[in-house]
This record gives C-alpha cells, structure tokens and sequence, in this order.
C-alpha cells in the first residue's frame, strides 16, 4: 500500500508510558484490535514521550508496529510536543510540527481519554488534556472517533458546555456502560441524538488478550500457585490495592467522601482471609506500577499490607505473595486470569477478572464501576466506601469471597455477550475509520478537497 493510499488513525487519551497498567490497557487492546482487521494502518499514539518513536507491541506471537507521538498539556509551550503548540501549528498546515502533521494526516482520531477522565472532577488541568486533542481534531475538520469511555459528571457549566460541543461535532461517540450512555445523551440535548453515531458499547479492555509471561519472570512459589490444575482445596486469591487511597486515606476520606477507612479495611480483610479456614493463598496484584514514594505506588501499597498481614500471622508467609512490578497490561492480565477470586480497586484490574471469567469484587469509590461490573450481571459485586463503614465494607467483600462459585456461574452466562460486543464495536469502528479514508479519497480525487 502507497503513501496515497494508506489508512491513518491517531490515539489519543490511552498512553503506554504512563506505568498505569489500566490506561496501558485501553491503549494496548485499542491497537491489537485495529491493526488486526487493517494491518496496514499507520497508527499513531499520543504519549508523554519527546517527538516521534516507533514502538513494538508483541501480544502472545504477534508484533505490532505503532508510532509513538509526545503530546501533552504543559507551561512548556515552546516544546513541540505541547498540545498549545499542536493547536497553533495545526492552524497553520502542520508547520514542521510532527504531532500537528499526523493529526492533520489523519483519517480519524481515536480518543478514549484514559477510559474515566472526560470529567471536570480532577480539575481544570486534567480536563485541559484530556479534552485539547479533541478540540485540535474538530477545529481541523479531522473526523472525531470516542471510543468507549465514562462521560462525566461535569460540575461547571463552562465545562458541560465544552463537553457538549465535543461530543455533538464527534463523528462517532461510544459510551462503556448503561449509565454512561444516559449522560452522553443528556449531554447531546434534544435533536442531536443519533443512534447511527452515538452508541452504547463496552470497556476495550475486555478484547485485551492476556499473555502468560516466558522464562523464569515469576519467582517461585508464586508460577507454581498460578500453573496449578484447579487446587479447590486452596483457593488462589488476587487483591489489587490502590496507592492512591492507601498512602493518604484522610486525604482520599475528604477528596471522594469515602465512610470507610480504606487502609483499616484492607489489612482487615488480608486479617480475615488468612484465617479463613480454606487457607487461601492471597496475591497482591498493583495495577499502577509507580516507584516507591510515589502517592499513586500500588506496590508501595502492596508491601506495606503485606507487612501489616505478616505482623498479624507470622506463620502466612508461604500463603502471601506480591506480584513484581514487571509485567506490562497483557502478562498482568494472565495473572489474574489464573486467580479464584479477584477483589480490585483500580477499577482495569477487575475488567481483567471478569473478562477472564474469573469471579471479581471491586472497592469502588465512584459510579463508573458499577457500570462496568452490570454489564456483566456482577453489579451486587460493587462494594462502596462511601456508603458502607470499614466493617461493613470488610464483610461486603467477604460475602463477594463465600459466593464466588455463583458468581462463576453467573459470569459464565453473561460474558459471551460482553465478548461479543467488544468484538462487534472494534469491527464498527475501523468499518467506519476505511469508510472515512474512502471518503476523503474521493473527495480529493474530484477537486473538492480532503476535508469536507
């Protein structure tokens, strides 16, 4: 395929640099996914990296070829890859600014804003990022693909206001769950829904293929409880604990209105699963591979629960395992997949859970993940520390623990249906990005230029 003639898509809000192996996640699956039914797209990804790189991402024996693109909000305008320079650049054709030229390039924009954050919740900054690569695309005439993602809440006028002019000059807008897509249509307003455009859809990273990790990555004990052949008499427990909370619950008690106190509750729960009498093995999954020190670190977390849990039983510390910080989105995927019983926070860790087959909890401090976990029938598996007290919450989870085997069941019956929507949207999208191509093709072939 020539120059001419090549299909172009940009992806922006799903970086791989970010450590956050969610967000890897949604970028990742979103890639696998296009590539596979267009092999020979040019893709790009916006990342938080310096100018333009090419990248491999290797998915069980496949190896696909992206460009890497930096692109982010910063005081640093005069650096190329600030997104004020992309603007001012693009305005101007391009002007020898190489994030500007691929957006202008592109057939369609692909933009998934890290999943949760088309939201004015994490403030003016975080909306600025999220939202700029999506107003360079409408501003430029490229078409405007949201892929499947949370909408809002939006607490400002301006920024509701913002979002509706986005989501209403959108090409295409995919809304994750049932309560994201009764936003998105409030926020079209009247006459503005389409049902051709505007979709209900699910999480990408349900279609993310897990990859079992090679060579002797895992160490031991920990490869020998995930090869296991189905050991019921010593469930393997997974437990993804979230630095954000942990390392400053009085902060996160005031910032998301949480009643439990989410640390007590974790060590309470680790308390009570190592004296359950099926002796489960239990093991830490971070989901957010920051270093030590950082306020987000789920291993950080990690460590100190376990230390916490080993001061309690002395005598667990055959049962107690962390996962290394070392396994990127599909291998951390596979992991969990070999769990009994998977109880997350972050919210990626438990999508790789239920989409795995594997019966999940979550500790959800927001709405998106009730969402999510109903799209599966799995929504009396969402438990909330805003709304419950530490013990309650502690026995919450537990109760998600003793009714694992219907869940099972339950998950069993729905996931086809999730799978097969994840597939179905992947095929709508990139039948959409070719109609795009074929369009603009014709449209420069007449004389009446690329962009309508």
């Amino acid at each position: 395929m020539n120059a001419s003639t090549k299909t172009r898509a940009l992806l922006a809000g799903a970086p791989l640099d970010t450590g956050n192996l969610g967000v890897s996640a949604l970028g990742t699956s979103t890639a696998f996914g296009v590539k596979q039914r267009m092999p020979q797209m040019e893709l790009t990804c916006f990342d938080h990296g310096r100018l333009m790189r090419r990248h491999e991402i290797v998915i069980n024996k496949a190896r696909l070829e992206v460009d890497l693109c930096g692109a982010l909000f910063t005081r640093r305008w005069h650096r190329p890859e600030s997104l004020a320079r992309i603007r001012f650049a693009a305005r101007l054709g391009g002007l020898l600014n190489p994030a500007a030229r691929r957006i202008l390039a592109a057939d369609a924009v692909l933009d998934i804003s890290g999943g949760d954050s088309f939201t004015d919740l994490y403030g003016a900054w975080r909306f600025r990022q999220v939202t700029l690569p999506k107003i360079i695309a409408l501003e430029n005439r490229v078409p405007l693909i949201l892929l499947p993602q949370t909408f809002g809440p939006f607490r400002s006028p301006k920024t509701r206001r913002v979002a509706q002019r986005i989501v209403r000059g959108a090409t295409m807008a995919w809304a994750r769950d049932a309560r994201s897509f009764e936003i998105l249509c409030d926020l079209l307003g009247p006459g503005h829904f389409d049902p051709a455009r505007h979709r209900l859809g699910v999480d990408v990273a349900f279609a993310l293929p897990a990859n079992e990790p090679q060579g002797d990555r895992l160490p031991p004990p920990m490869r020998e409880w995930l090869v296991r052949n189905g050991d019921q008499e010593q469930p393997l427990v997974g437990l993804n604990i979230s630095g954000l909370i942990w390392h400053d619950p009085a902060s996160a008690r005031d910032r998301y209105g949480l009643q439990a106190d989410y640390r007590e509750a974790i060590v309470q729960l680790l308390d009570r699963l190592l004296r359950d009498p099926a002796r489960p093995r239990v093991l830490l999954v971070p989901h957010v591979l920051t270093p030590n020190g950082h306020y987000e670190s789920d291993p950080h977390a990690c460590r100190l629960a376990v230390q916490a849990a080993l001061d309690r039983h002395p005598d667990a510390a055959d049962r107690i395992a962390i996962v290394p910080p070392d396994f990127d989105a599909c291998e951390m995927k596979w992991i969990i997949s070999r769990c009994d019983w998977f109880c997350g926070t972050r919210m990626h860790s438990t999508i790789a859970a239920l989409s795995s087959g594997v019966p999940a909890a979550a500790i959800a401090y927001s709405d998106k993940t009730q969402g999510v976990f109903e799209t599966c029938g799995q929504g009396e598996h969402v438990h909330d520390p805003r709304r419950l007290t530490t013990e309650e919450l502690v026995e919450s989870v537990l109760t998600s623990f003793r009714r694992r085997d219907a869940a099972t069941t339950s998950l069993a019956t729905a996931l086809p249906a999730v799978l097969a929507k994840a597939n179905e949207q992947m095929n709508v999208i990139t039948e959409l990005i070719q109609s795009l191509r074929q369009a603009r093709c014709a449209a420069s072939s007449d004389g009446t230029g690329s962009r309508a």
